[in-house]
């Protein structure tokens, strides 16, 4: 009889903690000040609540944080993306994981549709690689996963040591080309530069389309290679007082096959300048340019003026992300451009308002999927199941 009772009181202790730790691994949903307006379209499409906290600055210009509700033992989302202040929107999700951390959160996954320094992924002359900065601080903060949507480069996944899910826009893109342009079948998909030429195929075989690459590049007038000093010529040798140091130096000179005297720089031959040019038929189709990001509308401009130029009747520009400059709204109005089609991985709500060539797309059903599958621990491979490798 004891021993029953034994088994009994063993079997309800284990069964209370097991219903503790499914109240403990809960979800809990955060967001920062840089887009909440995606946060609280992901969170109504997944029938969840936005977690409280407050997010603001103190005096000197400093970040704080206050979580105002537990988070021990449950999956926490932090869905901040790079917009506005980016430096700002960094250290708030910094501090906002760092906050979870030590209130003993399960996991701490990051949704960050836009990566900020995702462009400076690459060493360049005496630069740096901020991009990989980023990922250590992020991995250090606590975080434990990423959701982040159409990376500049997809190498950027490789300076993560933690999970990073980059998922893809494109199929929300291939449905607004199918539902909303008219006549599409006509169209031809136009590559702004060769390094996008994968993408754009990609973007090509699902519709059935052909495509035009943009093959050039206009004169520049920045910083050549002979102006950063790395073809400068080597120092003179300084004259030495010491009748022993100039025998010994002599010496090696004799033996030596290589005098600074001697050398001298070669002229550095400047890259030469291609025209720009269109390879692909335009004429009298619809171009539809295809990039990862819209920072500078300029290079659009030209690109769509060329494409004018070439024969094409109409002339839209996409991308997954929308960082526009300060003076796009003007320089757009009074462009070739027909439309432009971001999606809403950063606030452009405001552009769209003032402007009415620019279109939004709605992603928030892709990223709170994500985030309903990695909080159950199911396969995130349905997302992709449709985007080729080229995408």
């Amino acid at each position: 009889l004891c021993s029953r009772r034994r088994c009994a009181h063993t079997q309800a202790a284990a069964l209370s903690m097991a219903q503790a730790v499914a109240r403990g691994s809960g979800i809990a949903i955060f967001t920062g000040n840089s887009h909440p307006a995606i946060a609280e379209l992901i969170v109504r499409k997944m029938g969840n609540k936005l977690g409280e906290c407050e997010v603001g600055s103190k005096a000197p210009g400093e970040t704080s944080v206050y979580i105002k509700e537990s988070v021990r033992g449950k999956n926490v989302f932090i869905i901040q993306s790079g917009a506005g202040q980016v430096n700002t929107s960094i250290m708030e999700l910094l501090i906002m994981s760092y906050a979870c951390k030590t209130s003993c959160a399960l996991q701490i996954i990051a949704v960050v549709p836009y990566l900020p320094y995702s462009k400076q992924s690459r060493m360049r002359k005496r630069g740096s690689i901020p991009c990989k900065l980023l990922a250590q601080m992020m991995e250090q903060s606590g975080i434990n996963h990423v959701i982040t949507m159409d990376l500049h480069q997809k190498e950027i996944q490789g300076f993560f040591d933690v999970p990073i899910d980059n998922l893809r826009a494109s199929p929300f893109l291939l449905q607004y080309i199918r539902e909303n342009i008219p006549d599409y079948c006509n169209a031809v998909i136009v590559a702004r530069h060769p390094e996008t030429a994968k993408r754009v195929t990609s973007y090509a075989e699902r519709l059935g389309l052909g495509i035009a690459v943009i093959h050039g590049s206009p004169p520049t007038t920045g910083q050549s290679d002979q102006d950063d000093g790395r073809h400068s010529p080597p120092p003179p040798r300084e004259t030495s007082t010491s009748p022993l140091l100039d025998l010994v130096t002599q010496s090696i000179s004799s033996y030596s096959m290589f005098s600074w005297e001697e050398a001298s720089p070669e002229p550095v031959k400047l890259a030469v300048t291609v025209p720009v040019n269109v390879v692909g038929d335009v004429g009298g189709r619809i171009a539809i340019i295809v990039d990862d990001e819209i920072d500078e509308i300029h290079p659009f401009v030209a690109v769509a003026k060329l494409l004018k130029d070439r024969g094409a009747y109409k002339i839209y520009a996409m991308a997954t992300h929308g960082t526009f400059s300060e003076d796009c709204l003007g320089v757009l109005e009074q462009s070739d451009i027909d439309e432009v089609v971001v999606t809403n991985t950063l606030p452009v709500e405001g552009l769209a308002q003032q402007c009415s060539k620019i279109k939004i797309v709605d992603v928030s059903l892709m990223l709170g999927e994500g985030i309903r599958r990695i909080h159950n621990g199911e396969s995130m491979s349905y997302l992709f199941r449709d985007v080729p490798l080229g995408d």
